[in-house]
């Protein structure tokens, strides 16, 4: 499989509401970095609906989408939580978590009406909030002298690299993302800035 220069993620929030025979199921399309800031996400939104009989999930991180985790948080095993993951996979979605909290309505839906219940509050939620394509980014420290500091700014904005954060004194130290596209043509362009380094962030 060849490496992806882009990945799909949202950046904003949603929140959406389906109904089906009295059960009310909200869902909450989160963008998320780590574990960590998917388990403080989850903690937030059972404080805020304590009385709701299910807290389901599905999420997926990293450019590979190799971590990712979903639970039926008590519902028939399969109905809920894998329903919302094929949702982010349909729109090929990482960095990205949808919880669906459900308020029972009295009338049991079955299997199949969970699983469309899920599917279908899962969908909503992402359709209330713009998909962006990002560039995936591979990170690099470089290190320079402040006098060449246009130098090396010129180069980080024509390329479109993030500056993930930097330290401006004499010496300055500089780590930026550089999209995996560009790759090839920013190391070449830093190259030519005399006495400056760079490496490859662990």
């Amino acid at each position: 499989m060849p490496e992806q220069d882009f990945f799909y993620t949202i950046e904003k929030e949603a929140v959406a509401e389906f109904k089906d025979r009295g059960s009310k199921f909200i869902a909450y399309a989160c963008p998320i970095q780590s574990v960590e800031e998917f388990k403080a996400k989850l903690n937030d939104i059972r404080k805020e609906h304590p009385k709701a009989t299910h807290h389901c999930f599905a999420y997926r991180i990293g450019i590979d989408g190799n971590v990712f985790r979903s639970s039926d948080d008590g519902e028939p095993s399969g109905t809920a939580g894998r329903p919302i993951l094929g949702q982010l996979d349909s729109k090929q979605l990482t960095n990205t978590l949808i919880i669906v909290v459900r308020y029972f309505g009295g009338t049991l839906l079955g299997a199949p009406g969970l699983i469309n219940a899920y599917r279908s509050a899962a969908s909503l939620a992402i359709q209330m909030t713009p998909i962006v394509q990002k560039p995936v980014e591979t990170k690099y420290i470089i290190q320079f002298d402040y006098t060449q500091m246009n130098d090396v700014m010129m180069v980080v904005k024509q390329i479109g690299c993030s500056v993930i954060e930097q330290e401006l004194n004499l010496f300055c130290r500089m780590s930026v993302g550089i999209s995996r596209g560009r790759l090839e043509e920013a190391l070449y362009r830093l190259n030519e800035i005399p006495n400056l380094e760079w490496k490859k962030a662990v």
